[in-house]
């Protein structure tokens, strides 16, 4: 009785679904037809569905409240439907006949990354010319940047700065006001010389940024490429260095977020834009979690990531299905372009993050609710407050992601059980663990009879020499990161900066040891010049 049950309401409910059409009046105005379904019983004509979708993204800005009027902002465009679609809402928002128009400064870059996915110049050449139309078109300021320019990023980009311009105690009201009160102070003569110019320094810095190097119908133009057929020899040879898709596709994101940092830092960019949709971060949510980058979820899928300090990382279009995305982008012809990834055409145990999008997308299919339940769980997380720190001391962070180091932990506790495990299967005994300070030991082949390389060792080396230090590096890293360099078979294809600053932080870490005994103890010191 119980299974006769069962499929009745089944059947009930499949019966319900078959009832919805498009043929049903807009559940909004209740006057025109029907001409998408978002949700069950979310039915839209299409000026209703473009107000809705205007609205949300202008209530997403408007609710956080962290982009001042006159800000710079850049937005980071890759081509796929959420990224474009967030560049045609700043665009919508920017025009002079909307109202309660947005009021910051926008840019855009796009990263070409098809050195790490084996396209030719031609190939990377046909799909920047595509984009560079459409950023021309949006008549912002546009940075096409390479993945090969890895390669030249200074150390500096892995020092989380300090913002200059903190404007977190000014009312953002107060700041909105000033904004109108400046620019309706000014004369109509001015405004139009303003106007003016701001048109031609956009013009510039879009022939500069065109003038760079473009392939049109297989030859190169103006320019020869900005990169070297080394540099992009040395990128497909680090990522064949890493042995699994998943790790690939990790440093792969971090390189590129280094790029997108380094580029707004030098162009004076505060915010960077991200199109990451809420189906999006619903697999980047358990994909995270897979991957040990629990602690740092907040930072990850939230609206805001500050890990950066001077360049906060927003993503307005969080709210946004990749469905309705999708039906926006085809109804208002929303321009597109295709790049393949890492993933193109793999399958979906290819990776976690296969895996995990699979995953998700087969259960959403069955239960609709299934994303945004993850979404709104990813929605209550919160940052921890970071320990105060006394001055000219150092946050320890990651040397890639930037996050705080979540590897500072006691010996009661599953990571380090971890480490115990993974040095008894190397036939090591618990006394050789390197601590999780700054190893010490010399070099494997010190004695000058090992004829082996340091980089040839299963267990790696404990030397200062680069060749490889891959235990050393990883006291540096936080324990997602450090999975990374674990399937990498060598170290030495790793871009410049990372190393440098990697040498950097270890002397710096010898140094503070030496001298432990001789620092004064903060707290001890205030109470002796309290009592005196």
């Amino acid at each position: 009785m119980c299974q006769v049950d069962e499929d009745a309401h089944k059947d009930a409910q499949l019966e319900t679904k078959a009832v919805l059409s498009v043929s049903q009046k807009c559940m909004k105005c209740k006057e025109g037809s029907a001409v998408l379904i978002i949700r069950v019983g979310d039915a839209f004509c299409g000026n209703c569905f473009r107000e809705y979708f205007v609205h949300k993204f202008r209530a997403m800005l408007g609710k956080n409240r962290l982009i001042f009027p006159g800000e710079k902002v850049l937005l980071s465009v890759s081509g796929g439907p959420a990224s474009s679609a967030l560049l045609s809402q700043v665009q919508e928002g920017l025009r002079r006949e909307t109202s309660k128009k947005l009021r910051f400064v926008p840019g855009v870059i796009y990263v070409d990354e098809g050195a790490a996915c084996g396209q030719s110049l031609e190939e990377r050449g046909e799909v920047k010319s595509q984009l560079e139309s459409i950023f021309r078109a949006s008549g912002f300021p546009f940075y096409i940047v390479h993945l090969e320019e890895v390669f030249n990023l200074p150390s500096s980009v892995l020092l989380s700065a300090s913002s200059a311009s903190d404007r977190r105690n000014e009312s953002y009201k107060e700041a909105v006001d000033g904004f109108i009160q400046r620019a309706s102070s000014g004369t109509q003569s001015e405004t139009r010389q303003g106007s003016s110019s701001y048109k031609e320094v956009q013009t510039l810095l879009s022939e500069l940024s065109t003038q760079e190097w473009s392939g049109e119908g297989g030859t190169v133009t103006n320019r020869s490429p900005p990169f070297t057929p080394e540099q992009t020899e040395a990128v497909r040879t680090l990522l064949a260095s890493v042995k699994t898709l998943t790790a690939r596709e990790e440093l792969l994101k971090t390189l590129r977020q280094h790029l997108i940092l380094h580029t707004a830092r030098v162009r004076g960019y505060s915010k960077v834009m991200m199109g990451d949709s809420c189906s999006r971060l619903a697999v980047k949510l358990l994909t995270n979690i897979s991957l040990g980058r629990g602690a740092f979820l907040a930072m990850d899928t939230g609206f805001s990531d500050t890990r950066y300090g001077d360049i906060a990382i927003v993503r307005p279009m969080r709210e946004y299905s990749s469905k309705e995305i999708a039906f926006y982008n085809r109804m208002f012809k929303v321009p597109s372009v295709f790049t393949s990834a890492l993933d193109t055409k793999e399958p979906e145990k290819a990776s976690i993050h296969r895996l995990t999008e699979s995953f998700i997308s087969k259960l959403q299919a069955d239960f609709p609710s299934t994303v945004s339940t993850i979404y709104r769980t990813s929605e209550k997380l919160n940052t921890a407050c970071p320990r105060p720190i006394a001055d000219g001391e150092l946050t320890e962070k990651c040397l890639l992601c930037l996050c705080a180091l979540d590897t500072g932990a006691e010996e009661a506790t599953a990571f380090h059980a971890t480490l115990i495990s993974e040095n008894l299967s190397r036939n090591r005994t618990p006394d050789t663990i390197p601590a999780l300070g700054v190893a010490k030991q010399q070099c494997c082949a010190s004695g000058g009879e090992q004829k082996e390389s340091c980089g040839d060792r299963v267990d790696g080396c404990h030397s200062v020499d680069r060749t490889s230090f891959t235990p050393e590096l990883q006291t540096l890293l936080c324990y997602s990161c450090r999975l990374i360099i674990k399937d990498m078979t060598s170290v030495n294809s790793i871009p410049e900066y990372i190393l440098s600053e990697a040498e950097r932080r270890k002397r710096r870490a010898q140094m503070k040891e030496e001298i432990q005994d001789f620092l004064l103890n903060p707290e001890n010191d205030a109470g002796e010049v309290t009592v005196s």
